[in-house]
């Protein structure tokens, strides 16, 4: 791969968002409206302690969470979608872009992404409600690390699935992630699940990345365990959609479905 590319690609998303207000508003807006309306449902629910278990207190630190994984996945598939919608994607692949590359850039613009709006969740978070995400300690980074390559895995997976079924898919790069969250365990324990949706859960990286938060915030057990079967997971997982891109990525061009989706 080629640094320059790469460089080029990134820098050329970078410059939509100097003078365009709908595009700050996806990394500053709507993640501060989430933050509000779940620190509201907190500070209520904190009310009654006695009654409900202390675990209200993670809704917070897992919102914060979820959102690192929902914008590295956005940052990969909306980054593809904005190439279709300027109808650019013939253009860069007509070029020495390699498909490879392409993903490079697109990883590098949801970590942006990820910083820019986990900057705004964290700092809005103990300014209106006196919480800290760093309370989970060093165990955050590992943490966040593993969701953004949840995302990645997520957001290859859709990019591929547009690129191969065209612009009626579109819909995927937003509803997508949304499959992945009732077996993500974000809001509660996986033991609430049935059994049969525990064992699909249990393959889930991000499942692993919520349940050792719980686990740290709660003292109970180290999350080591499921830190490795978080980052194993991941590897496999990201390994196996890289590989299904290039090869999905082949297959459209060989069909000519590249034209049809890029113009």
């Amino acid at each position: 791969m080629k640094i320059h590319r790469i460089h080029a690609l990134v820098a050329r998303h970078l410059y939509l968002y100097r003078r365009s207000l709908p595009r700050m508003m996806e990394i500053f807006y709507w993640p501060f409206l989430d933050l509000v309306i779940w620190g509201f449902i907190t500070v209520y629910l904190m009310k009654f302690q006695g009654q409900i278990p202390g675990a209200v207190t993670f809704f917070l630190g897992a919102l914060i969470l979820w959102d690192v994984l929902f914008r590295a996945q956005q940052g990969i598939t909306i980054s593809f979608l904005e190439e279709i919608w300027s109808r650019n994607l013939m253009n860069l692949f007509a070029s020495p872009l390699k498909p490879s590359e392409f993903l490079a850039a697109t990883m590098v613009m949801s970590i942006f992404k990820v910083i820019a709006v986990s900057v705004v969740m964290v700092v809005c978070a103990g300014l209106f409600y006196s919480y800290n995400i760093f309370v989970i300690g060093m165990w955050l980074v590992p943490f966040v690390l593993n969701l953004v390559m949840t995302g990645w895995i997520i957001g290859v997976l859709t990019t591929a699935l547009i690129m191969r079924f065209g612009q009626e898919a579109e819909v995927l790069a937003w509803s997508m992630v949304f499959l992945f969250q009732p077996i993500s365990c974000v809001f509660y324990p996986m033991e609430v699940l049935p059994g049969w949706l525990q064992a699909i859960a249990w393959m889930n990286p991000a499942a692993h990345v919520f349940e050792g938060m719980r686990a740290v915030l709660n003292a109970s057990v180290s999350p080591i365990a499921h830190l490795a079967w978080a980052t194993g997971l991941n590897l496999v997982l990201l390994g196996l959609v890289v590989a299904g891109f290039h090869w999905m990525f082949e297959l459209c061009r060989e069909r000519g479905l590249l034209v049809r989706i890029g113009e």
